[in-house]
């Protein structure tokens, strides 16, 4: 059950005097909760989790319990492999009942436009003996729960605190048509009436403002404050609520950065920035991280595998990879190897030369061909279009009335023309969304034509935003320069763990380059190298792509167990090392196979 336990409480209550923080804008809701709304999973349990998530009892004004669990379960299912081969909760982790307290509120940084949020889970049986808080960005542009399976199942179970922050992204959705945002109970609220997880600058006519896209901050260039300001009010929480024991300090209480994808480079870029030695420790998964200088920033090739894998994966050699064959998919793709021809950006008298050609230029840039295989997922599912549309937006500072290349967002219920959003839609897109529409009843719009091809002409204005000098490309630039990480103290232990296979983030252009700056500066982080793990474990469920890869989020697990023994024991870290994985085949995953 969920019982407020202070709705209104004022800011000096969760500001710890040691450490600055950035002004809270709104008041810090605290709730408790155990039995079937407790911590970790909101009483649901694996099994409930498994399960297709409860409706609401009233779908246009679902409670602030009912929108908790909801956004819980989305966050779950899409981070974690939850399926019957899986092995979730018998080779690896688990999904115990724990009961214990939360603290939320909108924070803001001193120079930002928008709000960010910060909530922090304390366990009651918070072991203090062993004082230990998990800081914890979400992956992807998820909202605040973004990191449970990871942050949340390693750490509650063992008495750590957690606290999440969404790092300036997030689901707080704002409706145009009625001018609505999301509350900080996830309830939908007018404009003016409560402070709002996200509101735009200015009102449009109609359609939905994305926070990622719309805030007019660069919220990727500030991802690593994000982090280190969630740690302190982290640390504040467990003076709220052990007020015997406190002050909790980094002096006396370990604190451990530890994210996937989005998340992972928030915690490498909050390495960057902590001169002030208020981390423990870094444990980074599959991370969207570059430093300047080496491999390359991810709007670069997500643009470029936006614009050529369409055509490459017609060549003879993904006949069997697993969406390289979407029927659907098909026409475009071929008229896709047609338009790149024609633009003199491959060369081939017919489809089978283009796509070669289309392959061999992603070879020459550095996508190899299990990376490229993995892709396939990505480019049929149309991310690619969705990142690009969105992160350009955030690095322009776009509003939503006029992103970049003529996209945007809007309820299309399924018709040629936008419609406003109903109520229904509009109460649970902070529990259902995942930060970047479409999704949960969003459409991206716009940056299409009525060719054969018709993503052709806004993916092609996205990567000329990249290959072009022009005023909006060195905006852009300037932007993507500043998401770049800086090198780390000596001495912060960091553990990174990235898949081979990894076809959203390849680790040619990630986590291998940033590696190979540190240890050329003298740092020397551990690298785990996961041979058949890709970015996606929640599509390891769907039928035909699981059988070729392994979970990432066990060795996520174990990097937390690694650099806890360290720090509370006085281990030793673990040595770099590329596992001896074997792909999972159709049966059941076995432990043999991760190579542990």
């Amino acid at each position: 059950m969920l019982a407020p336990l202070a709705a209104c409480v004022p800011r000096p209550a969760l500001v710890h005097p040691a450490m600055p923080d950035p002004a809270l804008v709104s008041d810090i809701r605290e709730t408790r909760h155990s039995g079937d709304d407790d911590l970790l999973s909101a009483g649901l349990g694996l099994a409930g989790l498994r399960a297709k998530p409860a409706a609401f009892a009233d779908a246009a004004a679902p409670t602030p319990q009912e929108l908790r669990r909801r956004a819980i379960h989305a966050n779950w299912n899409g981070i974690a492999d939850l399926g019957p081969l899986g092995g979730y909760g018998t080779l690896y982790g688990g999904v115990p009942s724990v009961p214990g307290r939360e603290y939320q509120a909108f924070a803001r940084l001193p120079d930002a436009q928008a709000p960010f949020r910060v909530l922090a889970q304390v366990p009651d049986a918070f072991d203090a003996k062993a004082r230990c808080l998990l800081v914890a960005p979400a992956s992807g542009s998820r909202g605040v729960y973004g990191a449970i399976a990871l942050a949340g199942a390693w750490g509650l179970p063992r008495g750590c605190a957690v606290v999440y922050t969404d790092k300036g992204a997030g689901t707080g959705y704002y409706d145009f048509d009625s001018r609505t945002g999301v509350a900080l109970d996830g309830t939908r609220a007018a404009r003016g009436a409560a402070p709002l997880e996200f509101e735009p600058a200015h009102e449009a006519a109609g359609g939905v403002a994305i926070k990622h896209a719309h805030s007019g901050d660069n919220p990727e260039a500030d991802w690593g404050r994000h982090v280190l300001a969630a740690a302190r009010f982290g640390l504040a929480a467990l003076d709220r609520a052990f007020p015997a024991a406190a002050p909790f300090t980094p002096s006396n209480t370990r604190v451990i950065a530890v994210g996937l994808s989005n998340g992972g480079g928030a915690a490498l870029q909050a390495a960057g920035l902590d001169e002030a030695g208020l981390l423990s420790g870094v444990v980074a998964l599959e991370p969207n991280v570059h430093v300047e200088g080496r491999g390359r920033a991810a709007f670069d090739y997500i643009t470029e595998a936006a614009l050529y894998l369409p055509c490459a994966l017609l060549d003879a050699r993904f006949e069997t990879t697993p969406f390289a064959r979407v029927a659907a998919a098909l026409p475009a793709w071929r008229a896709r190897c047609a338009r790149l021809h024609e633009a003199g950006l491959v060369d081939g008298g017919n489809l089978a030369a283009q796509a070669a050609d289309a392959l061999a230029r992603l070879h020459a840039h550095g996508w190899d061909e299990a990376t490229l295989a993995t892709a396939a997922s990505t480019t049929a599912f149309d991310l690619w279009r969705a990142i690009g549309a969105t992160y350009t937006s955030a690095y322009l500072r776009a509003p939503a009335d006029a992103m970049p290349c003529g996209f945007r967002f809007a309820v299309a219920h399924g018709a040629p023309a936008p419609a406003p959003a109903d109520a229904a839609t509009r109460a649970a897109w902070w529990s259902d969304a995942s930060g970047i529409p479409p999704g949960a009843g969003i459409a991206l719009l716009g940056g299409t034509d009525a060719s054969a091809d018709p993503s052709w002409v806004g993916l092609d204005c996205l990567r000329t935003l990249w290959s072009g000098d022009g005023a909006d490309a060195r905006r852009l630039h300037a932007s993507v320069a500043a998401t770049a990480a800086k090198r780390p103290r000596a001495g912060l232990p960091i553990l990174i763990a990235q898949g081979e296979r990894d076809g959203l983030l390849p680790i040619a252009f990630s986590s291998a380059p940033y590696v190979q700056a540190l240890e050329a500066d003298g740092v020397a982080p551990v690298y785990w190298r996961v041979p058949h793990a890709q970015h996606f474990d929640a599509f390891l469920a769907l039928p035909g792509f699981g059988d070729g890869y392994v979970p990432l989020l066990p060795y996520g697990y174990a990097a937390l167990d690694a650099v806890w023994a360290h720090l509370a024991d006085g281990a030793a870290l673990p040595a770099s090392r590329r596992f001896d994985t074997t792909p999972r085949g159709a049966a059941a995953l076995d432990r043999g196979k991760l190579g542990f």
